[in-house]
């Protein structure tokens, strides 16, 4: 059976999946919880694409399953709960869950570490939350541009800052992949897939205006900031199709 989070969630099932009933506050409560415990936990930011990719990919399926928190990602997600008479508050993003996590480092003893993106932006953006939040704890850098002959190095540089939460920007599914093979071997209380999340937080991407957001187009904005984007634009069509097929 999967693990159930450290507090009492409720998961709504989403496309053989299943999503939290989660706020941003209660995620970091759920977050906060996890820090303090022993063993690893894996936190999920679900979006559509993550959906559809799951349902051809089995590992992926399985890691998101057994995930300890699976927050809502995108405005697909909100739409398909809301679909299914499952109403959600709003997104919880990987955005939002690390910066807020940065500004609570120095308040709640948290050290980070960020892990991935290109060369040089995990480190812009630790500088930059170090200097928004005056005691912010970003304990470790590193991107995501090695070799499997390296995990090894990169385990043991992640282990020997000895964080509490490690932020994980690859990409999905590399990013999840990574996470559930090598938890165990990493000893951190909370690990996060954040995407994008470096990017945003380093500058280097800016996120869409707040009356885009409002109208669930980000989507369309980081497509047209980032073509290469493409590839993930078209697996909206398959979550609508998924959407209107699900009986879970």
């Amino acid at each position: 059976m999967p693990v159930v989070s450290a507090v009492n969630l409720e998961r709504i099932p989403l496309h053989g999946l299943f999503v939290h009933r989660v706020t941003l506050s209660s995620a970091l409560d759920a977050i906060d919880a996890f820090s303090t415990l022993g063993r690893p936990h894996h936190v999920v930011t679900l979006d559509a694409s993550m959906c559809v990719m799951a349902q051809t990919d089995r590992e992926l399926k399985t890691i998101v399953s057994n995930a300890d928190l699976v927050t809502p990602d995108s405005a697909g997600v909100l739409w398909a709960c809301r679909r299914k008479g499952e109403a959600l508050e709003g997104r919880v993003s990987g955005v939002e869950l690390v910066e807020r996590l940065c500004a609570q480092s120095a308040d709640r003893g948290y050290r980070l570490f960020f892990l991935g993106a290109a060369p040089g932006v995990a480190e812009v953006a630790a500088e930059r939350m170090r200097a928004k939040y005056p005691g912010c704890s970003v304990v470790g850098t590193r991107d995501g541009f090695f070799e499997e002959r390296d995990i090894d190095a990169v385990i043991e540089e992640v282990c020997g800052a000895r964080p509490h939460i490690l932020c994980v920007a690859m990409g999905i599914p590399k990013q999840e992949k990574f996470i559930s093979k090598h938890k165990d071997s990493l000893g951190v209380p909370v690990l996060i897939g954040v995407g994008g999340t470096f990017d945003v937080l380093s500058g280097a991407v800016s996120r869409a205006p707040s009356w885009v957001q409002r109208l669930n187009l980000e989507w369309l904005h980081r497509l047209m900031k980032n073509p290469r984007k493409i590839a993930k634009v078209l697996t909206l069509p398959k979550f609508v199709w998924q959407t209107l097929r699900d009986k879970s």
